[in-house]
């Protein structure tokens, strides 16, 4: 009688979770009830991560930013997923001749868009008030490899829709430019550092809520909480059973992959 032999159990790659909804309302200080963040750890459901600002209710961009620099400065290998683009359309690149290094390309975004500064919004930089903007508009017809492929996600430069990550993605990567200068390598930006994700090493990614928040109870939370959740409990499960590995490898093309390496991809996306 032969012995059923047993798969062994995938070891997690992370000790911890991170999902944040994000949102591109208001200046990089206002509290805003729409940014919602929640970790997970071990076997715990996630729970839902306050602002540490004495009487501030909700995050502003500002101090999630410094927060999560805080935490992935940490000892804890950490995966955490953003609802909000990394990078632009390939159109644009062609059009503007904007470079193809994702750094360099943060460095030249900031400039014509800095969200990040005080007082500011993503309206205001549209209207022409601060920035570069007008002379780097952006088309809602162009899409992103990522995006076309869920079938449903918008393009970053789609505004003022239901469903928009327009202003999220324009408030959010002087964000990601900041957390790449404070941390250094010691985070690994997927996939623009590499498909794959280095040992001991956090990550972060770029996610789309939309694919996993109904693969959850809503238990009374909000929207925004519900995609936040959904975000660090998805990416608890796959690392705990071993899928999000395979997610590092998309099914794509060499061109394909080529121009993902400059649109940069959804993290889940096949």
């Amino acid at each position: 009688m032969h012995e059923k032999t047993l798969a062994a159990k995938p070891r997690p790659a992370f000790g911890r979770a991170i999902g944040i909804d994000y949102s591109g309302a208001a200046t990089a200080e206002t509290g805003l009830a729409g940014l919602r963040v929640y970790t997970a750890q071990g076997t715990a459901p996630p729970t839902e991560a306050h602002t540490p600002e004495y009487g501030r209710k909700h995050w502003s961009r500002r101090e999630l930013a410094v927060w999560l620099t805080q935490r992935l400065g940490e000892d804890v290998p950490t995966i955490v997923g953003i609802d909000h683009g990394f990078s632009f359309p390939l159109p644009y690149f062609e059009r503007y001749g904007s470079p193809r290094d994702w750094p360099a390309f943060l460095d030249d975004f900031q400039a014509f868009w800095p969200t990040d500064a005080p007082s500011v919004t993503v309206q205001q930089i549209r209207d022409g008030a601060y920035g570069k903007e007008g002379t780097r508009p952006g088309n809602a017809r162009w899409r992103r490899l990522s995006e076309i492929r869920t079938g449903r996600a918008k393009s970053v430069f789609h505004f003022d829709v239901p469903g928009s990550v327009a202003k999220s993605t324009h408030a959010g990567l002087p964000w990601l430019r900041f957390l790449r200068r404070e941390l250094g390598d010691r985070v690994h930006f997927w996939p623009f550092d590499g498909w794959d994700f280095p040992s001991g090493k956090s990550v972060v990614a770029e996610c789309y809520p939309a694919l996993w928040s109904r693969s959850f109870p809503r238990e009374g939370r909000t929207q925004d909480q519900q995609d936040a959740y959904s975000l660090a409990a998805w990416l608890r499960r796959a690392d705990a059973d071993g899928a999000l590995a395979a997610c590092c490898r998309p099914a794509l093309t060499a061109s394909e992959r080529a121009t993902a390496a400059i649109e940069g991809w959804i993290l889940g996306v096949a």
